[in-house]
Order: structure tokens, then C-alpha cells, then sequence
């Protein structure tokens, strides 16, 4: 069963499997209990079939993805063939996503192109501050372009991150690796790469807007913030020059889409905008329309 799109009310494409069927976990206790806090809530690791529950009772579908940090912080990652396979039994709410550290080179290439064509994903989830990689790093540029020829999108985490956060050194963390000036050229040399930026890109908000303004290609996603902490040039972007390149995105389950949802209401979002944050654009994006 695919997703009806006249069944759903939003598209939330930044959902966290942070937990396998095993019981397995994508990170070690220390960094998924210190997001927590960033977060102000309590550490919660739903399964896929638990996400899928949750975002069905909400009339929504979830992209959903862990993030492979293995090569960077020896942690096993989860398996992206499982996901995919999960997230198939649930088709009518959940698009699985992979997630591949670019370091992993013509293996992770490889990998890539299996996820696609054989597992279903519909794109790949990158944190280049926990896989420590530049994305403009010319050794990154045959995975780009395997992607860009697979026709599916990139989801590239900028900006600040909740892991790490309050740890002394941020566990080695570093923020620069997500600035979003570092995709602008991945962006002008890949052009038939669709790249979306997720989550407010504090402290380098005014760069992210300029590169989703200047390339067709590249989107932003809403995802991590509170959108009563938005930072005002963004909601002013969203509502003018960028209202068909922001995507609804929550965090979950660090941050839920309920949370989300409520505070979203309270923004000075124009009516005819709203529906395109919430669905329009990311059905697009994701190729379902």
C-alpha cells in the first residue's frame, strides 16, 4: 500500500530510528542520553513498527532513517535493510530513507545503489558533524554522484546538534562540518542532486537561506527547532522567496510532531503556506506527487 496523499494531513521527513527490532541501539547511551537533555525530555527509542503506530494515529507519514556513525564513534549502526524492510510493512505512513558514512567510499557506493534498487529506500540521511566529513570533500564526490544518478535526495544535517551537546569537547563533535556554505558546492556541481538541509542552520541560518534561494536543488527542513525558537529571518524567508523549499520535520522522538505541530500553530505562517510546509512541498521533493 503506497501513501495516499488525500489521506494524510503532513509529511514529516526527519524521523530518528533510533532502536532495531533486537533491541539494539543507533548510538551509545552517553550521546543519545546527552540529546535528550538538549532536548529537555526523557531518552525514548521507538521502533519502526512503533513509529509507524504513532504517526497513523495522526494522519501523517514519517521519513524515517538512523544515521551510520560507526566508522566515527565505533558504534554499530543499525541496519538500513531492516529499516527498509520495517518500514514496508507500513508503507501507507513510513518512506524509508538509508543512511551510508561517505568514508565507507565505493562499498558504501555500492551499498547505496542495493538500498535503491533492491530495498526501496528513497534517498540517504548524512551528519557530517558525528561522520566528521566535509560534504564538499572531492573524495565524497562519486557517492554524490551515484545518488544524483539514482535520482533520490540527500538529507544533510547543519547547523547546531543536540549530540554531543554539554559533553566535554561535545565527545569530539565538531560543529563546523555542518556548515551549509560546505553543500553550496556540492549543490553547484551536483545540479540534479535534490539536497535538502535539515533543521534551522544556527549559527549559520542567513548562509542556508541564501543557498536554498540560490539553487533550485537545495531545501530546508524545519526539524530540531521549536518553531516558537525559529530565528525570524527564516520565518520570513518561509513565508516569501522560499515557500516552495521548506519542509515540515520534527526530530522525533527527541522532538515530537505533536510539540511541533502546536507550536507551529502559533507562527505568523500565511494560510496559503502552511499546507505547502506541511505536505505540498516534501510530496514533491520525495517524488510522490
Amino acid at each position: 500500500m503506497a501513501i495516499d496523499l488525500d489521506a494524510i494531513t503532513a509529511i514529516d521527513v526527519h524521523v530518528h530510528v533510533e532502536q532495531d527490532l533486537h533491541g539494539s541501539l543507533s548510538m551509545d547511551d552517553e550521546l543519545l542520553d546527552a540529546a535528550a537533555k538538549y532536548f529537555k525530555g526523557e531518552p525514548h527509542h521507538p521502533t519502526v513498527p512503533e513509529i509507524a503506530e504513532h504517526y497513523r494515529a495522526l494522519n501523517m507519514a514519517a521519513v524515517v532513517f538512523t544515521v551510520d556513525s560507526e566508522l566515527a564513534t565505533g558504534h554499530p549502526t543499525l541496519s538500513n535493510e531492516e529499516i527498509a524492510g520495517a518500514a514496508a510493512e507500513h508503507a501507507d505512513v513510513l518512506i524509508p530513507f538509508g543512511s551510508i558514512d561517505p568514508a565507507r567510499g565505493a562499498a558504501g557506493i555500492r551499498e547505496a545503489r542495493r538500498l535503491v534498487t533492491e530495498h526501496g529506500v528513497r534517498g540517504f540521511k548524512f551528519h557530517p558533524s558525528i561522520q566528521a566529513f566535509e560534504p564538499n570533500d572531492r573524495q565524497h564526490y562519486p557517492f554524490w554522484a551515484e545518488l544524483e544518478g539514482l535520482g533520490v535526495p540527500a538529507l544533510f544535517h547543519t547547523g547546531q546538534t543536540g549530540i554531543g551537546s554539554g559533553l566535554p569537547g561535545g565527545r569530539g563533535i565538531k560543529l563546523r562540518y555542518s556548515d551549509p556554505m560546505l553543500l553550496d558546492d556540492v549543490a553547484a556541481d551536483f545540479p540534479g542532486l535534490t539536497i535538502v538541509m535539515a533543521h534551522p542552520s544556527v549559527p549559520w541560518q542567513d548562509a542556508a537561506i541564501s543557498v536554498a534561494q540560490h539553487k533550485a536543488n537545495v531545501y530546508i527542513d524545519l526539524s530540531g527547532w521549536s518553531p516558537k525558537y525559529f530565528p525570524p529571518q527564516l520565518v520570513r524567508a518561509a513565508n516569501t522567496q522560499l515557500r516552495q523549499k521548506v519542509l515540515f520535520g520534527s526530530d522525533y522522538p527527541l522532538l515530537t510532531p505533536e510539540r511541533w505541530l502546536r507550536d507551529f500553530a502559533a507562527l505568523e505562517i500565511k494560510d496559503d503556506v502552511r499546507p505547502l510546509i506541511m505536505k505540498d512541498n516534501a510530496a514533491r521533493v520525495l517524488g510522490l506527487t
